[in-house]
């Protein structure tokens, strides 16, 4: 049936052409943005999963810069404690000299009051943005943020640390390396400000023996950074790992496969031009029935 009202063939062919036009459209925008999906207009569950994938990103991201840092301050506190200890082993070298028959006491009390001021040195210049793990000044245990758990709105986020126990070297005489003393010791040794009484002969015992027990609180104090800086380490490297999954995660929800688009885009453009060409014909109907009259 042919009608000058309505021309059925057009509106199909129209029809056909507004799809793939929009089609089109949307396969252009994908290969202009890169994106399949753009905006929740586009696909609404899976843009809010990308965008919370998204938000996880960026905590894990600041997590691995909090988590290097972390690895510098721990780097710091390492050198500056094993500075301790070589600086200690000279001490007590040094007191053990003092015991020698005919040693000159005036010139190792010199020297020992000099590596004294050294131990200070090391405790006070141990400081990395801000934080010093050697001079008291930190609060024990010490936190480093080392992970996140997103609740999701269902419970509440959980953020995990890494703790150290921290401990003072020098502390207005209540640190390892100021307040020394050993079981059996009949009274500290502040290895920072040694005195003549110190190398007496009857506190002289007690001097080495604290020098020990300040070594050995040392090298403790250094195993317990050294474990920590393990674990941080690896935890940054398994934060990172998790963010490159997330980076990846987020990709395969919202990227345009370009290989398929490109193809797709160019089976569009055919389509195209068919359905311009279809509409041509359909309406060339009218053009028909008015030769009907001639």
């Amino acid at each position: 049936m042919s009608s000058i009202l309505v021309n059925a063939s057009a509106i199909t062919a129209l029809q056909s052409l507004r799809m793939t036009q929009s089609s089109l459209n949307t396969t252009q925008k994908e290969i202009s943005t890169g994106l399949k999906i753009s905006s929740a207009a586009d696909n609404a569950s899976t843009w809010s999963i990308a965008e919370a994938m998204k938000s996880d990103k960026g905590a894990l991201s600041t997590i691995s810069d909090s988590l290097a840092g972390a690895q510098s301050v721990l780097n710091v506190a390492t050198a500056a404690v094993k500075s301790a200890i070589s600086v200690m082993n000279d001490i007590k070298d040094a007191v053990v000299q003092a015991q020698q028959p005919g040693a000159d006491q005036a010139k190792i009390l010199t020297s020992l009051k000099q590596l004294g001021e050294q131990l200070k040195s090391v405790v006070s210049s141990a400081t990395f943005t801000g934080l010093n793990l050697t001079d008291g000044t930190q609060t024990s245990p010490l936190k480093f943020i080392a992970s996140y758990n997103n609740g999701s709105g269902a419970a509440a986020s959980v953020v995990g640390t890494i703790d150290l126990t921290v401990r003072d070297l020098t502390n207005a005489g209540a640190g390892i390396l100021d307040n020394a003393q050993a079981a059996g010791s009949g009274a500290a040794t502040d290895f920072t400000a040694l005195v003549a009484g110190d190398l007496a002969v009857a506190t002289i015992a007690d001097t080495l023996s604290n020098a020990d027990k300040a070594i050995a609180d040392l090298t403790t104090y250094a195993a317990e950074i050294g474990a920590t800086s393990t674990r941080v380490k690896q935890q940054n490297e398994f934060i990172k790992t998790m963010n490159e999954a997330l980076t990846t995660g987020v990709s395969s929800l919202v990227d345009a496969d370009m290989n398929e688009a490109s193809t797709r885009l160019q089976a569009l453009q055919t389509q195209q031009q068919l359905g311009v060409q279809s509409l041509s014909i359909a309406n060339q109907n009218a053009q028909i029935i008015l030769k009907l009259f001639q």
